[in-house]
C-alpha cells in the first residue's frame, strides 16, 4: 500500500513541478514506471495528467494576479516582453493551450492565459486534453519499447 502511494505520489509531484517554473522530468518518471510494469498504465497516465494540470492551474492563478505586480521594479519580465507574450497569445487564441505541454514555452503559455483572463473551464479542458494526449503517447511508446526487449 505504501509503495503504491509513494509511486503515484512521486509521479504526481514530478508532473506538478514539471508544469511550474520549477524543473521536473515527469516524462522520464512515467516512462520508467511503465517500463517497470508494476502499475496500471492508465492510472499512471491519469496521475501524471492530474499533477501536470494542477501545476498549470497554479501558473494560471499567478497570471490572474500578474497585473498587480508587473510594474514593480523586481518583476522578472520586462514590459516589452510581457506585452509581446500577451499579443502572441491574442494572435493564436485559446487553442494555443493545447500546446501547454511543450518544454520551455508551455509554462509561460499557462501564465499568460491567466494574465489574459482566459476563463477557467476552457483553460482546464484545453490544457488537460493536450497534457493527457502527451502522457498517453509517452506511456504507449514506453510500453512498446519495453515490449521489444521482452
Amino acid at each position: 500500500m505504501m509503495s503504491a502511494l509513494l509511486v503515484y505520489g512521486g509521479l504526481f509531484l514530478s508532473a506538478f513541478t514539471s508544469a511550474t517554473l520549477l524543473p521536473g522530468s515527469s516524462e522520464a518518471v512515467l516512462a520508467a514506471l511503465i517500463a517497470a510494469g508494476n502499475h496500471d498504465p492508465r492510472l499512471l497516465v491519469l496521475v501524471a495528467t492530474l499533477g501536470n494540470v494542477t501545476g498549470s492551474l497554479i501558473n494560471w492563478l499567478l497570471g490572474l494576479a500578474i497585473e498587480r505586480f508587473r510594474h514593480a521594479r523586481w518583476f522578472p519580465v520586462s514590459e516589452r516582453d510581457y506585452l509581446r507574450a500577451c499579443n502572441w497569445f491574442s494572435r493564436f487564441g485559446l487553442w494555443v493551450l493545447l500546446f501547454a505541454w511543450l518544454p520551455v514555452i508551455g509554462d509561460p503559455i499557462t501564465l499568460v492565459a491567466g494574465a489574459m483572463r482566459v476563463r477557467f473551464v476552457p483553460f482546464i479542458i484545453l490544457v488537460t486534453l493536450g497534457k493527457a494526449a502527451r502522457y498517453a503517447m509517452i506511456a504507449g511508446a514506453a510500453g512498446w519499447v519495453t515490449g521489444l526487449f521482452q
